[in-house]
C-alpha cells in the first residue's frame, strides 16, 4: 500500500508538470507580439478554439491542485498515525527529473550506545604529546650537534647525584633476525645455535649476569635440538630472572605492512610456545629493529598484558626534540582512548642505534672503547680509530671515569635517574670469547664504581624488566601505571629516517608479490582454522575422531609459524637478499600447500551426509581447490571445471562472522550452462569470455558468474 500511495503522488506531480508547462506555452503564443510583426495571423476560429482548451486546462489544473492536497494530506496522516519511519516521497531535484528514493536495507549490525562510550570523554588525562602536531611543528633542520651529531652538548653539574645515586642497568643481548643477509636457517646452523649454546654456560658461571632475548622462531628451533639436561638449565636461568625473553613474538615483527590479523597470531604463537615450554610469560616489549613503529602495536601488547615496551627506529628530529624535553619515557596512549586503559609505559632510546658504540652515551667513540668484542686482535674496530682497553687494575680508574660521564650525560635526558644501557648488536655473543671479554671487563668497572660512593652510582647488569621494575619502584607506582610527571603520548612514529634525508618509506610497496602472497596465506590460514576446527568438533561428537586426519593440526601450526616468520621485518618488508627473499617465498608456498590440504579434508568430511562413510585419501582427494601455483613466485593457475552429461558440484565457504552477497565466477570448459543452488533451484548466470591477455581469449574455456 506504502509503494501504491508513493506512486500515486509521483504520477500526479509529473501530470501536473505536463499540464502547467503547456499552460505556460500556450499563454507565450497568445501574447506574444512579434508573432504579429511577422506577420503570423491566425483565424478567430481557431483563437475560440484554444481560449476554450485553455479554459478547460485551467479548470483540470484547478481539480488536480486539489485531488493533490487531499493526497497528501492522506499521506501525512497514514504517516503520522504508522509504526516505524515515514514513508519515503518522491522529490524533484535541481535539474529538472523526479527521484523515487530507494527503499533503506538494514544494517547488518546494530551499535549498542554502550560501545561508543569512549567518544564522550573520560577521567584520562588529555596527551600532552601529539605526534600529528609534533611532525608539523618540528623544523627537521638536521643541525650538527657535535659528538652527538643528531643532538646537542649535553652537561651536568657535579651535585647532581648527591641526594640520589644514579642506578645503571647494562642489559646485554644479541639481535637474531630471521633471514636477511643469510636464511633463516643458514643464520641458525651458523650463528644462532652457538649463541644460545654459550649462553646456558657462561650465565651459570656468574648469578650476576643477565641477558635478554626476543626471537622465539629461532628459540623454539633451537629448543627442539637441545637435551633435557640444557632445557632444565634454561627454564632454572628464566626463572631466576637472569634470562629474559621479551615482547614474546615468533618475530620481531614490521610495523607498517603486516595486518593485525598477523600481528596478533605470531604473538600468540609466541606466547603459548614460551609458556607450554619455559612457564614464561613476557612482561616487557623491545623492538630496537622495525622501522617506525605503529600505534597498534603498544595496544596489541598491553591487550597481551605487558606492562612496558622500548623502540629505537625513530626519526633522527624526533628523538632530539623528545631528549630535549625529557619526554623519551612516556605513556602510550590509543588517540581515541579517553580513560587511559589502552596507556603502557614506553621507552625511546636516544641515540642513533641499538649497536654499543650508540648506547652508554651520546660519544659513540667513547662508548665503542666499551664494546668488548673490538679488543685489538679480533675481527671488528671501532672506526674512530681509539680501539677498546682490557680493563686491569692499572686502568680501572680512568676507564670507569670516562664511562661514568657518558652514564651521566644520558641520564640527563630522562626523568629518572635510573639508566638503561643496552650492551650488544646483530648476532652478538656468537663466540665464547665474546661473553668473557664482555662480562668480566664489565663486571671489574662495575665493581670499582660500585666500591667509591662518592661517585653516587650503582651499576650492574639487567633485564629489560629489571630496569622498568627499578623505575616503577623509584617513582613510587606500580609496574605498568604511569610515574608521576611522566607525559602522555599519542600517535606513531612514521616515517623514519636515521640521518640527513635517508627515509625509509620504500619498503612500504617493495617487492609487492611477496607482499600479496603474505595476504593469501593469511586468509587461507583463518579459513582453514575454521573448518578443522568444525570438522574435527563434529568428527568428535559423531565418535568418529578416529578416522578424521587429526595429523593436519601440525599442518596448520606449521603455517602459522610460516606466516608469523614473514611478519620479519626484513621478510615482508623486502628488505632481505635475493636468496633470503625466495627462500620466504617456498616457505609461504609450502604452506598455502598444506592449508589446501587442510581445507580439502575438512570440507570433504562436513559436506557428507553419512559421515561414516569418510575415508582420507591424500593421494585422491575427493576436492579440488580453485586455483594451484607452480611456483613461489608464479601467478596462480585457476582451475577449469570440465564440463560432461554429469553434474559437477561446488563447494562455496564463507569464513566470516556473516552473511556476505557476493559474485563467484568460475572457469568452465563449455558455454552450455547451467547452475543450481544447494536445493535444486536455478540460479543466474552470466558468461563471459576467458581472457588470457590484454587482446587475446581462451577459446575453450569460459567465465560462469553467478550471484550469491
Amino acid at each position: 500500500m506504502k509503494l501504491s500511495r508513493q506512486f500515486t503522488v509521483f504520477g500526479s506531480a509529473i501530470f501536473c508538470v505536463v499540464i502547467f508547462s503547456l499552460y505556460l506555452m500556450l499563454d507565450r503564443v497568445q501574447h506574444d507580439p512579434t508573432r504579429h510583426q511577422n506577420g503570423g495571423n491566425f483565424p478567430r476560429s481557431q483563437i475560440s478554439v484554444l481560449q476554450n482548451r485553455i479554459e478547460q486546462l485551467e479548470q483540470l489544473l484547478e481539480e488536480n491542485h486539489e485531488i493533490i492536497s487531499h493526497i497528501k494530506d492522506s499521506v501525512l496522516e497514514l504517516t503520522a498515525n504508522a509504526e516505524g519511519p515515514p514513508a519515503l516521497l518522491p522529490y524533484y531535484t535541481a535539474n529538472g527529473s523526479w527521484v523515487v528514493p530507494p527503499e533503506p536495507r538494514p544494517s547488518f549490525f546494530s551499535i549498542s550506545p554502550q560501545d561508543c562510550q569512549f567518544a564522550l570523554g573520560g577521567r584520562g588525562q588529555k596527551p600532552e604529546l601529539q605526534m600529528l602536531t609534533i611532525s608539523e611543528e618540528l623544523p627537521f633542520d638536521n643541525v650538527d650537534g657535535g659528538v652527538w651529531k643528531q643532538g646537542f652538548d649535553i652537561s651536568y653539574g657535579p651535585h647532581d647525584w648527591d641526594a640520589e645515586d644514579l642506578q645503571v642497568f647494562v642489559v646485554p643481548h644479541s639481535h637474531n633476525d630471521p633471514g636477511w643477509i643469510k636464511t633463516f636457517d643458514k643464520y641458525y646452523t651458523e650463528q644462532t645455535q652457538h649463541i644460545l649454546n654459550s649462553m646456558v654456560g657462561k650465565l651459570q658461571e656468574d648469578p650476576r649476569r643477565r641477558f635478554l632475548w626476543a626471537e622465539v622462531s629461532f628459540f623454539a628451533k633451537w629448543w627442539d635440538n637441545i637435551n633435557a639436561q640444557k632445557k632444565a638449565a634454561v627454564r632454572r636461568l628464566v626463572g631466576n630472572g637472569q634470562l629474559e625473553i621479551v615482547t614474546g613474538g615468533w618475530v620481531m615483527p614490521d610495523e607498517a605492512n603486516s595486518h593485525y590479523f598477523a600481528l596478533i597470531d605470531q604473538l600468540i604463537e609466541g606466547h603459548q610456545w614460551l609458556e607450554r615450554n619455559l612457564g614464561a610469560t613476557p612482561r616487557s616489549g623491545w623492538a630496537v629493529d622495525p622501522f617506525g613503529y605503529s600505534s597498534t602495536i603498544p595496544y596489541l601488547l598491553r591487550r597481551a598484558n605487558l606492562t612496558s615496551m622500548l623502540i629505537q627506529r625513530v626519526h633522527y628530529a624526533i628523538k632530539k626534540h623528545f631528549a630535549a624535553t625529557h619526554s623519551l619515557e612516556f605513556m602510550w596512549r590509543q588517540t581515541w582512548d579517553s580513560d587511559a586503559n589502552t596507556d603502557i609505559f614506553c621507552h625511546m632510546m636516544p641515540f642513533y642505534s641499538y649497536d654499543v658504540p650508540h648506547t652508554c652515551g651520546p660519544d659513540p667513540k667513547i662508548c665503542c672503547q666499551f664494546d668488548f668484542k673490538r679488543l685489538p686482535g679480533g675481527r671488528i674496530n671501532c672506526p674512530w680509530k681509539v680501539p677498546p682497553r682490557a680493563i686491569t687494575e692499572a686502568n680501572v680508574a680512568e676507564r670507569a671515569a670516562l664511562l661514568l660521564d657518558q652514564y651521566r650525560k644520558k641520564s640527563r635526558l630522562f626523568r629518572s635517574n635510573v639508566l638503561l644501557v643496552p650492551l650488544g648488536d646483530d648476532f652478538r655473543y656468537d663466540k665464547p670469547q665474546e661473553w668473557d671479554a664482555q662480562f668480566f671487563n664489565y663486571q671489574r668497572l662495575f665493581d670499582f664504581l660500585n666500591s667509591k660512593p662518592d661517585l653516587h652510582v650503582q651499576a650492574q647488569f639487567g633485564t629489560l624488566s629489571d630496569y622498568f621494575d627499578a623505575l616503577y619502584k623509584k617513582t613510587g607506582v606500580e609496574p605498568g601505571a604511569r610515574p608521576p610527571g611522566f607525559p602522555v603520548l599519542s600517535g606513531d612514529f612514521f616515517s623514519y629516517a636515521d640521518r640527513e634525508d635517508h627515509y625509509w618509506t620504500g619498503y612500504y610497496t617493495s617487492r609487492p608479490f611477496y607482499k600479496s602472497l603474505d595476504r593469501v596465506l593469511e586468509a587461507h590460514l583463518r579459513g582453514a582454522e575454521i573448518l578443522y576446527s568444525l570438522a574435527t568438533a563434529h568428527a568428535r561428537r559423531s565418535g568418529l575422531a578416529s578416522q578424521y586426519p587429526l595429523s593436519d593440526f601440525a599442518l596448520l601450526t606449521e603455517a602459522r609459524r610460516t606466516l608469523g616468520l614473514f611478519q620479519h621485518h626484513d621478510a615482508i618488508t623486502g628488505t632481505a637478499k635475493e636468496a633470503v627473499v625466495a627462500d620466504y617465498g617456498i616457505r609461504l608456498l609450502r604452506s598455502l600447500v598444506s592449508l589446501k590440504q587442510v581445507i580439502i579434508n575438512a570440507a570433504h568430511y562436513l559436506v557428507l551426509g553419512d559421515k561414516e562413510t569418510y575415508r582420507f585419501e591424500p593421494e585422491a582427494p575427493f576436492l579440488q581447490m580453485d586455483d594451484t601455483r607452480l611456483n613461489h613466485d608464479a601467478l596462480p593457475e585457476r582451475t577449469v571445471i570440465q564440463l560432461d552429461s554429469s553434474p559437477r558440484y561446488v563447494v562455496l565457504f564463507n569464513p566470516l562472522d556473516q552473511e556476505r552477497f557476493s559474485v563467484v565466477s568460475l572457469l568452465v570448459s563449455s558455454p552450455r550452462v547451467r547452475v543450481l543452488s544447494e536445493d535444486g533451484q536455478p540460479l543466474a548466470v552470466q558468461i563471459s569470455a576467458h581472457w588470457s591477455s590484454a587482446t587475446n581469449t581462451v577459446t575453450d574455456v569460459y567465465q560462469v558468474s553467478v550471484p550469491i
